[in-house]
């Protein structure tokens, strides 16, 4: 018989689901809830197709999230198989999405199915969170499913997040949190001239470098045990009209904070504009708050999770708040204890994805024995 994760993984992967089409995962996905008694609801929003499906009304919650969609697989003939056949070769699963994150879904699903198996009465209640819109722009995915919940009082007790956060081998890194991220566009004001009578004209570029060299070189906060400090990094810069004679009447530049709790989003705001102030510069800037910081300290979830992948895969894993952010800012709202735990992530998103197939049942096993000591054991 074939594999149960590494089945249900095939049959998910083969799907051509590119953001935000869902390409019928979630079809195969409630075929396998809803006999367990899961009540499935879709939230769609926009052509996004979101799925909430929870079994059980008693605390606590534990939820499984994440997306069913894929990025584009670029240029085919550069891959060795279809992107959408999946294929093994000397162990290792090919496709795009064996990564990010369909084997993470297939694994979730079969832990589900293994632990109401053993424990058909189990306490508390388990849920699912899925959507079609994370690789995209994600303004009509989880978060629609979030201020869905929000509206009916209900929260989260416990979340994993399927996201791949292995860095060499299965379970040695996961999530227990993410930065914000806080960009800007910011707009200098100069006067434009001849550039042969500057005294004529008012050089944006000359007036917002003394201030970008500042911002460049400020300490923003410290970071904190989980989090390293917040930086601040230029993104673009343009002014000029292209003409090697004209002193350009407007510079503008974008920018972007990646900030730990450590900062708030209101504080960086104001440290800024008081740097720029400072420089007497004239500006406008308006704000994008992307996303805020999240993080999930030792507690229940974090030490279930560290023994589980001890048991499983024989290692001690480490807590990580590195990388970029995912769904977890939204579900945050809502959730009291959440960690991000998947495969390797070494090739995400790259030509000739894949994950070591050993790593599948593994992934499983790790979900498994989490929801044991969680639900069973309140541990």
């Amino acid at each position: 018989m074939t594999e149960p994760t590494l089945e249900l993984a095939r049959q998910i992967i083969a799907r051509p689901s590119v953001t935000p089409d869902d390409a019928g995962c979630m079809d195969i996905i409630t075929a396998r809830l809803a006999p367990l008694g899961f009540a499935i609801e879709y939230i769609n929003r926009n052509g996004v197709t979101n799925l909430w499906g929870r079994r059980g009304t008693s605390a606590p919650l534990f939820v499984f999230a994440g997306h069913t969609d894929v990025v584009p697989t670029g240029p085919l003939e550069k891959w060795t198989s279809p992107p959408f056949a999946p294929e093994i070769r000397d162990g290792v699963l090919y496709g795009r999405g064996t990564a990010d994150m369909k084997s993470s879904l297939a694994a979730s699903v079969i832990a589900v199915e293994t632990f109401i198996a053993a424990h058909p009465d189990h306490p508390g209640s388990l849920a699912f969170l899925l959507t079609s819109d994370e690789e995209g722009d994600a303004n009509d995915g989880t978060i629609a499913v979030v201020e869905a919940l929000k509206a009916r009082g209900e929260t989260l007790d416990f979340c994993i997040i399927g996201e791949p956060t292995s860095v060499n081998t299965l379970g040695d890194m996961i999530k227990n949190g993410r930065r914000g991220s806080l960009s800007a566009t910011l707009q200098v004001k100069g006067i434009q001239c001849h550039i042969a009578y500057p005294e004529k004209g008012r050089n944006p570029i000359h007036e917002a470098a003394p201030a970008l060299a500042e911002l460049a070189t400020t300490v923003w906060d410290e970071g904190n045990e989980y989090f390293p400090p917040t930086t601040w990094q230029v993104s673009n810069i343009h002014a000029g009209t292209g003409a090697t004679n004209v002193v350009p009447g407007q510079l503008e530049i974008k920018f972007n904070f990646r900030f730990s709790t450590a900062s708030t989003p209101e504080g960086l705001q104001q440290r800024l504009r008081a740097i720029l102030d400072k420089h007497k510069l004239d500006y406008e800037i308006s704000w994008t708050l992307g996303a805020r910081p999240f993080l999930t300290g030792r507690g229940p979830l974090a030490d279930a999770a560290t023994a589980a992948i001890r048991e499983i895969c024989g290692i001690e894993t480490e807590l990580s708040t590195t990388g970029g952010t995912s769904d977890g800012r939204f579900i945050a709202e809502i959730c009291k204890q959440m960690l991000e735990i998947g495969p390797v992530n070494a090739t995400s998103h790259k030509i000739d994805e894949n994950i070591e197939v050993a790593s599948l049942p593994q992934l499983s096993a790790i979900y498994t024995r989490i929801l044991e000591q969680l639900l069973l054991t309140g541990n």
